[in-house]
């Protein structure tokens, strides 16, 4: 069936030496697979091996046979040029890290506009805004409500949070916790937006912290996730 739709790019791999297989999330039908054959090496096709960098949002036509196999693309333009996100170098740090992250993360198969709208807005934000070490931080929970994960706000004020039940809770448990300093510094990411984050005051080490504490919590919470290899490189661009 051929069918126009908007589209994230989540990743592209090479396939032997000329082709890509290109996986994305779609406005239509979730997530999807594409084997772009020849695009590598073709200069004349009308689809190029740059549109299909990390979190690039596209708008194509494409055959969706909804097999579970690879399916193909006939038309791709760019839906939402960027001004920055694969030129400045600690964006870019931050959008392949996201990348893999939704990669890892987003398996449904199937429509989801709110979580389609969320990721246009949250690309369109981190685009057009000065770079701010904490995005990914706000990015990641605020995710998590389309996952189906978000954290209870109940008993905020308690002394641990417990990452397998998703909740804050008077006493410790024998699960993975927040607490002490990285605690507080998760319940400033509770319940506000973007624009918000300025407000937000947290060292490079306590951020790192915090950021292997939520990475356990998508672990948790997603059956199959696999921790992210950019993460290393992340951490090294915020020094």
């Amino acid at each position: 069936m051929q069918i126009t739709t908007k589209a994230i790019v989540l990743s592209s791999l090479k396939y032997g030496d000329t082709s890509l297989i290109v996986k994305a999330f779609t406005e239509s039908d979730g997530l999807k697979s594409y084997l772009l054959k020849g695009i590598l090496t073709s200069k004349r096709g009308k689809l190029k091996a740059a549109y299909f960098l990390p979190l690039m949002q596209l708008e194509m036509v494409a055959n969706h046979k909804n097999k579970g196999t690879l399916e193909s693309i006939r038309e791709v333009k760019v839906a939402a040029p960027y001004q920055t996100l694969h030129t400045d170098i600690v964006k870019n740090s931050m959008v392949l890290f996201l990348a893999e992250m939704l990669g890892n993360s987003i398996q449904e198969q199937e429509q989801d506009k709110g979580l389609f709208n969320y990721l246009e807005y949250a690309l369109h934000w981190l685009d057009h805004n000065p770079t701010n070490p904490n995005f990914h931080l706000l990015f990641l929970l605020n995710l998590t409500k389309y996952l189906g994960f978000y954290p209870g706000t109940t008993f905020q004020n308690a002394p641990y949070f417990d990452l397998l039940e998703g909740s804050f809770t008077a006493v410790p448990t024998l699960n993975p916790l927040i607490e002490g300093e990285t605690l507080v510094n998760f319940q400033k990411f509770l319940g506000i937006n973007f624009d918000a984050l300025q407000t937000v005051r947290i060292g490079k080490p306590q951020r790192q912290e915090l950021l292997k504490k939520v990475i356990l919590y998508f672990e948790l919470h997603l059956h199959g996730f696999r921790k992210p290899k950019s993460l290393a490189v992340l951490n090294a661009v915020f020094e």
